[in-house]
Protein backbone atom coordinates (compact mmCIF):
# COMPACT_ATOMS: atom_id res chain seq x y z
CA UNK A 1 0.00 0.00 0.00
CA UNK A 2 1.34 3.13 -1.33
CA UNK A 3 1.73 5.88 1.63
CA UNK A 4 -0.65 8.98 1.19
CA UNK A 5 -0.53 11.70 -1.39
CA UNK A 6 -0.51 15.26 -0.49
CA UNK A 7 -2.58 16.66 -2.96
CA UNK A 8 -1.20 19.79 -4.86
CA UNK A 9 -3.75 23.16 -4.61
CA UNK A 10 -1.83 25.59 -7.57
CA UNK A 11 -1.99 24.81 -11.46
CA UNK A 12 1.21 23.65 -12.12
CA UNK A 13 2.56 26.54 -14.62
CA UNK A 14 6.17 26.48 -16.21
CA UNK A 15 8.39 28.52 -17.79
CA UNK A 16 8.24 28.07 -21.92
CA UNK A 17 10.27 29.60 -25.00
CA UNK A 18 10.45 28.83 -28.61
CA UNK A 19 11.90 29.00 -31.94
CA UNK A 20 10.69 32.99 -32.02
CA UNK A 21 12.78 33.16 -28.29
CA UNK A 22 10.07 34.42 -26.84
CA UNK A 23 9.73 33.52 -22.91
CA UNK A 24 6.30 33.26 -21.49
CA UNK A 25 4.39 30.95 -18.46
CA UNK A 26 1.41 28.71 -19.37
CA UNK A 27 0.24 25.68 -17.77
CA UNK A 28 2.67 22.66 -17.91
CA UNK A 29 1.91 19.04 -17.42
CA UNK A 30 0.96 16.97 -15.68
CA UNK A 31 -2.18 19.35 -15.27
CA UNK A 32 -3.00 20.09 -11.56
CA UNK A 33 -6.27 17.88 -12.75
CA UNK A 34 -4.33 14.99 -13.30
CA UNK A 35 -2.13 15.52 -10.18
CA UNK A 36 -5.18 15.01 -7.77
CA UNK A 37 -5.96 11.85 -9.44
CA UNK A 38 -2.41 10.46 -8.61
CA UNK A 39 -3.03 8.20 -11.54
CA UNK A 40 -0.39 10.42 -14.04
CA UNK A 41 2.59 8.06 -12.09
CA UNK A 42 4.23 5.18 -14.27
CA UNK A 43 6.52 2.06 -12.41
CA UNK A 44 9.32 3.65 -10.49
CA UNK A 45 8.54 7.33 -10.34
CA UNK A 46 7.43 10.33 -8.26
CA UNK A 47 5.50 13.71 -8.12
CA UNK A 48 8.01 16.71 -7.04
CA UNK A 49 6.37 19.77 -5.87
CA UNK A 50 9.51 21.86 -7.48
CA UNK A 51 10.28 24.15 -4.72
CA UNK A 52 13.59 25.92 -5.92
CA UNK A 53 15.37 26.42 -9.23
CA UNK A 54 18.50 28.24 -10.41
CA UNK A 55 19.12 29.94 -13.90
CA UNK A 56 21.29 28.21 -16.05
CA UNK A 57 23.49 29.76 -18.48
CA UNK A 58 22.55 26.97 -20.93
CA UNK A 59 18.43 28.04 -19.96
CA UNK A 60 19.65 31.63 -21.26
CA UNK A 61 20.98 30.72 -24.25
CA UNK A 62 18.23 28.23 -25.44
CA UNK A 63 15.69 31.42 -24.86
CA UNK A 64 17.78 34.10 -26.31
CA UNK A 65 19.66 31.83 -29.14
CA UNK A 66 17.63 28.61 -29.35
CA UNK A 67 20.36 26.19 -29.42
CA UNK A 68 23.29 24.78 -28.45
CA UNK A 69 25.07 22.91 -30.66
CA UNK A 70 23.11 20.50 -32.14
CA UNK A 71 20.11 20.41 -29.19
CA UNK A 72 17.86 23.03 -31.12
CA UNK A 73 14.37 24.51 -29.51
CA UNK A 74 12.34 23.69 -32.35
CA UNK A 75 8.52 23.99 -30.11
CA UNK A 76 7.26 25.19 -27.27
CA UNK A 77 9.87 23.90 -24.65
CA UNK A 78 10.48 23.81 -20.80
CA UNK A 79 13.73 25.46 -19.21
CA UNK A 80 15.29 24.75 -16.26
CA UNK A 81 17.25 21.41 -14.89
CA UNK A 82 18.91 23.10 -11.51
CA UNK A 83 16.05 22.24 -8.95
CA UNK A 84 15.55 20.79 -5.55
CA UNK A 85 11.49 19.79 -4.20
CA UNK A 86 9.63 18.09 -1.55
CA UNK A 87 8.01 14.92 -3.24
CA UNK A 88 4.07 14.66 -2.99
CA UNK A 89 3.15 11.50 -4.23
CA UNK A 90 5.00 7.72 -5.04
CA UNK A 91 3.70 4.81 -7.55
CA UNK A 92 3.28 1.64 -5.29
CA UNK A 93 6.86 -0.03 -6.66
CA UNK A 94 9.25 3.25 -4.81
CA UNK A 95 9.82 2.27 -1.35
CA UNK A 96 13.10 4.11 -0.51
CA UNK A 97 10.75 7.47 -1.16
CA UNK A 98 7.50 8.67 0.40
CA UNK A 99 5.71 11.90 0.85
CA UNK A 100 6.89 14.46 2.64
CA UNK A 101 10.90 13.68 1.49
CA UNK A 102 12.96 16.34 0.63
CA UNK A 103 14.93 15.47 -2.89
CA UNK A 104 17.25 17.27 -5.30
CA UNK A 105 16.02 16.04 -9.18
CA UNK A 106 19.54 14.68 -11.28
CA UNK A 107 17.50 15.60 -14.46
CA UNK A 108 18.38 12.84 -16.29
CA UNK A 109 16.90 9.27 -17.49
CA UNK A 110 19.15 6.93 -19.33
CA UNK A 111 18.61 3.99 -21.53
CA UNK A 112 20.62 1.48 -18.90
CA UNK A 113 21.50 -0.45 -22.02
CA UNK A 114 24.20 1.03 -24.07
CA UNK A 115 28.31 1.08 -23.31
CA UNK A 116 28.53 4.25 -21.32
CA UNK A 117 25.52 3.58 -19.38
CA UNK A 118 26.90 -0.48 -18.69
CA UNK A 119 30.38 1.33 -17.57
CA UNK A 120 29.09 3.55 -15.01
CA UNK A 121 29.65 6.73 -17.52
CA UNK A 122 26.30 7.43 -17.85
CA UNK A 123 27.10 11.00 -18.78
CA UNK A 124 27.18 9.99 -22.49
CA UNK A 125 23.86 7.63 -22.92
CA UNK A 126 22.98 7.18 -25.94
CA UNK A 127 19.18 7.71 -25.92
CA UNK A 128 19.36 10.02 -22.73
CA UNK A 129 16.56 12.27 -21.56
CA UNK A 130 18.11 15.70 -20.42
CA UNK A 131 15.34 17.42 -18.80
CA UNK A 132 15.45 21.39 -20.55
CA UNK A 133 17.53 20.18 -23.22
CA UNK A 134 15.05 20.34 -26.53
CA UNK A 135 13.03 17.90 -26.71
CA UNK A 136 12.80 17.12 -23.21
CA UNK A 137 10.92 19.57 -21.20
CA UNK A 138 12.50 20.77 -18.41
CA UNK A 139 12.09 21.71 -14.47
CA UNK A 140 10.73 24.85 -14.51
CA UNK A 141 7.42 24.26 -12.98
CA UNK A 142 5.79 23.83 -10.28
CA UNK A 143 5.15 19.74 -10.11
CA UNK A 144 6.97 17.22 -11.99
CA UNK A 145 6.59 13.24 -12.36
CA UNK A 146 10.62 11.75 -12.68
CA UNK A 147 12.02 8.57 -12.12
CA UNK A 148 12.26 7.77 -8.29
CA UNK A 149 16.14 6.59 -8.91
CA UNK A 150 17.03 10.48 -9.46
CA UNK A 151 15.68 12.05 -6.80
CA UNK A 152 18.26 12.14 -4.01
CA UNK A 153 17.25 12.96 -0.78
CA UNK A 154 18.68 15.76 0.96
CA UNK A 155 17.22 15.60 4.36
CA UNK A 156 17.21 19.07 6.37
CA UNK A 157 18.99 21.01 3.42
CA UNK A 158 17.58 23.79 2.28
CA UNK A 159 15.63 23.60 -0.71
CA UNK A 160 18.17 26.41 -2.65
CA UNK A 161 21.31 24.17 -1.49
CA UNK A 162 19.37 20.84 -3.19
CA UNK A 163 18.95 22.96 -6.11
CA UNK A 164 22.87 23.86 -6.44
CA UNK A 165 23.73 20.12 -6.63
CA UNK A 166 23.56 20.52 -10.12
CA UNK A 167 25.99 22.74 -10.94
CA UNK A 168 28.33 21.75 -8.09
CA UNK A 169 27.90 18.25 -9.77
CA UNK A 170 29.59 19.61 -12.88
CA UNK A 171 32.24 20.85 -11.04
CA UNK A 172 33.55 17.61 -9.17
CA UNK A 173 32.83 16.05 -12.57
CA UNK A 174 35.60 18.21 -13.76
CA UNK A 175 37.95 17.88 -10.58
CA UNK A 176 37.65 14.34 -10.55
CA UNK A 177 38.67 13.80 -14.29
CA UNK A 178 41.18 16.47 -14.68
CA UNK A 179 42.88 14.53 -10.98
CA UNK A 180 43.48 18.11 -8.99
CA UNK A 181 45.39 17.44 -5.88
CA UNK A 182 46.96 18.78 -2.89
CA UNK A 183 49.59 21.54 -4.11
CA UNK A 184 48.83 21.76 -7.66
CA UNK A 185 48.82 24.91 -9.21
CA UNK A 186 45.55 25.65 -10.84
CA UNK A 187 43.83 28.18 -13.09
CA UNK A 188 39.96 28.66 -13.31
CA UNK A 189 39.22 30.36 -16.41
CA UNK A 190 36.08 31.99 -16.20
CA UNK A 191 34.16 33.46 -12.72
CA UNK A 192 30.76 32.61 -13.70
CA UNK A 193 29.13 30.50 -11.40
CA UNK A 194 30.49 26.83 -12.65
CA UNK A 195 34.29 28.88 -12.07
CA UNK A 196 33.12 29.65 -8.98
CA UNK A 197 32.17 26.39 -7.46
CA UNK A 198 34.84 24.64 -9.27
CA UNK A 199 37.16 27.78 -7.55
CA UNK A 200 35.37 26.12 -4.02
CA UNK A 201 36.51 22.69 -4.99
CA UNK A 202 39.88 23.51 -5.83
CA UNK A 203 40.33 25.36 -2.74
CA UNK A 204 38.73 22.65 -0.54
CA UNK A 205 41.30 19.96 -2.46
CA UNK A 206 44.16 21.92 -1.72
CA UNK A 207 44.93 23.12 -4.99
CA UNK A 208 47.82 26.37 -4.69
CA UNK A 209 48.19 28.22 -5.71
CA UNK A 210 45.09 29.16 -7.01
CA UNK A 211 44.17 31.92 -10.01
CA UNK A 212 40.57 32.78 -11.27
CA UNK A 213 40.38 35.01 -14.73
CA UNK A 214 37.83 36.96 -16.24
CA UNK A 215 37.53 40.15 -17.68
CA UNK A 216 34.46 41.30 -15.46
CA UNK A 217 36.32 42.91 -12.63
CA UNK A 218 32.63 42.74 -10.64
CA UNK A 219 33.01 38.82 -10.90
CA UNK A 220 36.87 38.54 -10.19
CA UNK A 221 35.89 40.98 -6.84
CA UNK A 222 32.74 38.08 -6.16
CA UNK A 223 35.76 35.42 -6.25
CA UNK A 224 37.87 37.20 -4.13
CA UNK A 225 34.92 37.21 -1.92
CA UNK A 226 34.22 34.04 -1.79
CA UNK A 227 37.86 33.08 -1.36
CA UNK A 228 40.09 35.26 -0.12
CA UNK A 229 43.42 33.54 -1.12
CA UNK A 230 42.58 33.32 -4.71
CA UNK A 231 44.70 35.53 -7.41
CA UNK A 232 41.93 37.35 -9.53
CA UNK A 233 43.11 37.77 -12.86
CA UNK A 234 41.29 40.33 -15.00
CA UNK A 235 42.02 38.92 -18.92
CA UNK A 236 43.35 42.28 -20.82
CA UNK A 237 43.15 42.65 -24.75
CA UNK A 238 46.34 40.98 -26.68
CA UNK A 239 46.93 37.05 -27.82
CA UNK A 240 45.93 34.11 -26.39
CA UNK A 241 49.80 33.78 -25.73
CA UNK A 242 50.34 36.89 -24.29
CA UNK A 243 47.14 36.06 -21.70
CA UNK A 244 49.08 32.46 -21.33
CA UNK A 245 52.00 34.81 -20.32
CA UNK A 246 50.44 37.02 -17.92
CA UNK A 247 48.34 34.29 -16.44
CA UNK A 248 51.75 32.65 -15.22
CA UNK A 249 53.58 35.74 -14.21
CA UNK A 250 50.21 36.09 -11.91
CA UNK A 251 51.42 33.10 -10.13
CA UNK A 252 54.72 34.42 -9.29
CA UNK A 253 55.88 32.67 -12.06
CA UNK A 254 54.58 28.88 -11.48
CA UNK A 255 53.13 27.73 -14.56
CA UNK A 256 49.89 25.77 -13.75
CA UNK A 257 49.86 22.01 -13.97
CA UNK A 258 46.15 22.06 -14.59
CA UNK A 259 43.77 24.78 -16.23
CA UNK A 260 40.14 24.54 -15.85
CA UNK A 261 38.45 26.25 -18.30
CA UNK A 262 34.84 27.07 -18.01
CA UNK A 263 33.60 29.75 -20.50
CA UNK A 264 34.00 27.54 -23.58
CA UNK A 265 35.33 30.79 -25.39
CA UNK A 266 38.35 29.98 -28.04
CA UNK A 267 40.49 32.96 -26.95
CA UNK A 268 40.22 31.78 -23.60
CA UNK A 269 40.85 28.21 -24.28
CA UNK A 270 43.92 29.16 -25.98
CA UNK A 271 45.45 31.16 -23.33
CA UNK A 272 44.91 28.35 -20.81
CA UNK A 273 47.10 26.02 -23.66
CA UNK A 274 49.71 28.77 -23.29
CA UNK A 275 49.81 29.03 -19.84
CA UNK A 276 50.05 25.25 -18.80
CA UNK A 277 53.51 23.88 -17.62
CA UNK A 278 55.56 20.88 -20.33
CA UNK A 279 53.11 17.86 -19.82
CA UNK A 280 50.31 19.74 -18.22
CA UNK A 281 46.56 19.52 -18.65
CA UNK A 282 43.49 22.21 -20.26
CA UNK A 283 40.11 20.55 -19.09
CA UNK A 284 37.39 21.97 -20.51
CA UNK A 285 34.03 21.98 -18.93
CA UNK A 286 32.78 25.23 -20.39
CA UNK A 287 29.88 25.05 -23.63
CA UNK A 288 31.22 27.05 -27.34
CA UNK A 289 30.62 26.84 -30.65
CA UNK A 290 30.68 24.34 -32.68
CA UNK A 291 34.29 24.89 -33.91
CA UNK A 292 36.77 26.78 -32.77
CA UNK A 293 40.53 27.08 -33.38
CA UNK A 294 43.19 26.28 -30.84
CA UNK A 295 47.65 26.61 -30.96
CA UNK A 296 48.04 23.06 -32.00
CA UNK A 297 51.69 22.47 -31.82
CA UNK A 298 51.96 24.63 -28.79
CA UNK A 299 49.93 21.37 -27.44
CA UNK A 300 52.20 19.15 -29.21
CA UNK A 301 55.59 20.28 -28.22
CA UNK A 302 54.87 21.28 -24.81
CA UNK A 303 52.97 17.21 -24.43
CA UNK A 304 49.67 19.44 -23.40
CA UNK A 305 46.83 17.12 -22.66
CA UNK A 306 43.32 18.56 -23.62
CA UNK A 307 40.12 17.25 -22.42
CA UNK A 308 36.96 17.92 -22.53
CA UNK A 309 33.67 17.34 -19.92
CA UNK A 310 30.12 16.57 -20.65
CA UNK A 311 27.82 17.23 -17.90
CA UNK A 312 28.50 14.14 -14.87
CA UNK A 313 28.00 11.17 -13.64
CA UNK A 314 27.71 9.17 -10.41
CA UNK A 315 28.37 12.54 -8.64
CA UNK A 316 25.42 13.44 -6.50
CA UNK A 317 25.86 11.34 -3.04
CA UNK A 318 29.75 12.84 -3.17
CA UNK A 319 27.84 16.67 -3.92
CA UNK A 320 25.09 16.20 -1.14
CA UNK A 321 28.15 14.78 1.68
CA UNK A 322 29.89 17.86 0.59
CA UNK A 323 27.27 20.58 1.51
CA UNK A 324 25.87 18.65 4.41
CA UNK A 325 29.08 18.60 6.07
CA UNK A 326 30.15 22.10 5.44
CA UNK A 327 33.07 21.54 3.06
CA UNK A 328 31.66 23.51 0.02
CA UNK A 329 29.60 26.34 0.77
CA UNK A 330 26.81 27.56 -1.92
CA UNK A 331 24.94 29.96 0.06
CA UNK A 332 27.29 33.16 -1.09
CA UNK A 333 26.71 31.83 -4.92
CA UNK A 334 23.00 33.15 -4.80
CA UNK A 335 22.54 37.10 -5.35
CA UNK A 336 18.78 37.01 -6.50
CA UNK A 337 15.51 35.40 -5.78
CA UNK A 338 12.35 35.15 -7.45
CA UNK A 339 8.75 33.76 -7.19
CA UNK A 340 7.94 31.52 -10.19
CA UNK A 341 5.37 33.78 -10.81
CA UNK A 342 7.89 36.34 -11.61
CA UNK A 343 10.13 34.57 -13.27
CA UNK A 344 10.17 36.04 -16.62
CA UNK A 345 12.08 39.26 -14.51
CA UNK A 346 14.16 36.44 -13.08
CA UNK A 347 15.73 35.36 -16.45
CA UNK A 348 16.23 39.31 -17.66
CA UNK A 349 17.90 39.41 -14.42
CA UNK A 350 20.42 36.38 -14.94
CA UNK A 351 20.66 37.45 -19.01
CA UNK A 352 21.94 41.27 -18.02
CA UNK A 353 25.77 41.34 -17.36
CA UNK A 354 24.63 45.23 -15.73
CA UNK A 355 22.97 42.92 -12.51
CA UNK A 356 26.03 41.91 -11.42
CA UNK A 357 23.78 38.30 -11.20
CA UNK A 358 25.99 35.16 -10.32
CA UNK A 359 23.36 32.68 -9.40
CA UNK A 360 19.37 33.27 -9.73
CA UNK A 361 16.79 31.32 -7.80
CA UNK A 362 13.37 30.76 -9.04
CA UNK A 363 11.52 29.56 -5.81
CA UNK A 364 7.63 27.90 -4.97
CA UNK A 365 7.82 27.62 -1.62
CA UNK A 366 4.16 27.89 -0.75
Amino acid sequence: MSPPEIKPSKANIGVFTNPAHDLWINEAEPSLESLGKGDTLQHGEVTVAIKSTGICGSDVHFWHHGCIGPMIVEGDHILGHESAGQVIAVHPSVTHLQPGDRVAIEPNVICNECEPCLTGRYNGCEKVQFLSTPPVPGLLRRYVNHPAIWCHKIGDMSYENGSMLEPLSVALAGLQRAKVGLGDPVVICGAGPIGLITLLCCKAAGACPLVITDIDEGRLEFAKELCPSVIAHKVERGSPEEAGQAIVASMGGIEPSIAIECTGVESSVAAAIWAVKFGGKVFVVGVGKNEINFPFMRCSTREVDLQFQYRYSNTWPRAIRLVENGVIDLSKLVTHRFKLEDALDAFKTAADPKTGAIKVQIQSLD
